[in-house]
């Protein structure tokens, strides 16, 4: 009796190990469970916030709603999920909407694609994903009310990157101290998923963000479209680092008038500098980028300015430039430039590179020799591009 029970459960046990491996299981291998409190996927439409020590999954396009925080702790991890067209995934910061991510130099915030086997506690995944590779999730949107330049005299847009259809991504108002929170010590990487009809997401986007928003110590890493891009605003960005960019490394449009002081831009992708005037008549004085360091890589230009270009560019430092790269034109409106050096090759002469009267504020200086440029110190230790050695060639 006692070895037919045994038989018994055994058939049983086996049974229900065939039945749960059948192929009529509909979902043999379930991602992640949307009810999941690791899994972000749905608007967050009350304060929350993300704790140290943990992997979130970002697994769509996640709004952070007017009048709603999120708070994410030192060493948090959210990885995107791949997607493109409307399943893109990004975070959004909405108008009104605040993200409060503050990390440290011992512990950052990173912002990377799923497919990314980094764990909290390291800089980068000695095995994994490399630095160039991009397009794998979206990105990170900061929307906010401060004032922007479009034709027609409107006062708000829709971001790009993202569908018409969804209204968090209306940005532009009239209040220039506009507070969307804070962004310090974030690494953003391997994002820019194309949405359609070539139009990717930017690996930090700023569309009419205020004053009041602290953005310090960043770093865009293989994002498939532009690095930083600013739409209008009056944001300043302190220690930034954009390196292996599909577009442009810093692009800025819609009469953005705050500062970018003390960054790096390594590979520069299309151009390291796409700088672009107002669109409509607002006009506030200029943007101003200074003490800037760009290690040109692969660019396929330097500096592109438009006629209207309101910018002010001192202390910046070029190196590893080669033959086609070139500063392509000044504006003809009320611009400053001061202060350029660069490092060339025997065969190439700074007139060859500087074109459209540049030359004139631009020095050719030994490599090591410059007098300008970032403070690459502001980015030991916490970021991915000084971990692997990328800035290694800056003094």
């Amino acid at each position: 009796m006692k070895k037919l029970n045994f038989l018994f459960l055994m058939l049983m046990a086996t049974s229900v190990m065939f039945t749960s491996c059948s192929d009529d299981d509909p979902n043999p291998n379930p991602g992640p469970d949307p009810e999941d409190e690791f899994v972000l996927s749905e608007n967050i439409t009350e304060d929350r916030t993300l704790e140290s020590g943990n992997v979130y999954t970002l697994a769509s396009r996640v709004s952070v709603l007017n009048g709603v925080t999120l708070t994410i702790e030192p060493g948090v991890i959210i990885k995107g999920e791949a997607g493109s067209g409307a399943n893109a995934t990004a975070l959004i910061i909405a108008r009104g909407g605040k993200i409060m991510a503050e990390g440290t130099a011992d512990d950052p915030i990173i912002f990377t694609s799923i497919a990314d086997e980094i764990q909290p506690g390291e800089v980068f995944h000695q095995d994994g994903l490399s630095p160039n590779q991009n397009g794998l999730w979206g990105g990170l949107l900061i929307l906010g009310r401060a004032n922007v330049s479009l034709a027609g005299g409107n006062t708000e847009a829709q971001i790009e990157g993202i569908p018409p259809s969804d209204t968090n991504g209306l940005y532009g108002g009239s209040d220039d101290e506009d507070n969307s929170g804070v962004l310090r010590y974030v690494s953003i990487r391997h994002g820019g998923a194309n949405i359609g009809d070539g139009n990717e997401i930017n690996g930090l986007t700023l569309g009419g963000v205020g004053s009041g928003t602290v953005i310090e110590n960043v770093e865009i890493i293989g994002n498939q479209d532009d690095g930083i891009e600013w739409f209008g605003g009056t944001v300043n960005v302190t220690n930034a680092v954009v390196w292996n960019a599909g577009d442009d490394s810093i692009d800025a449009d819609q009469a953005w008038n705050g500062t970018l002081n003390n960054f790096i831009i390594v590979n520069g992708g299309d151009k390291c500098f796409e700088l672009d005037g107002p669109e409509g008549a607002y006009v506030n004085g200029n943007y101003t980028l200074t003490n800037g360091s760009i290690i040109a890589g692969g660019a396929v230009g330097l500096v592109d300015n438009d006629a209207n270009t309101n910018v002010d560019m001192s202390n910046i430092y070029f190196t590893s430039v080669a033959s086609g790269q070139t500063f392509d034109e000044l504006p003809t409106v009320a611009a400053a430039f001061s202060n350029f050096e660069v490092t060339l090759p025997a065969e190439l002469m700074v007139s060859d590179v500087f074109l459209g009267g540049s030359a004139a504020f631009t020095t050719a200086v030994a490599e090591g020799e410059n007098t300008v440029g970032a403070d690459k110190s502001a980015f030991a230790g916490w970021s991915w591009a000084a971990a692997s050695g990328a800035l290694d060639i800056l003094k």
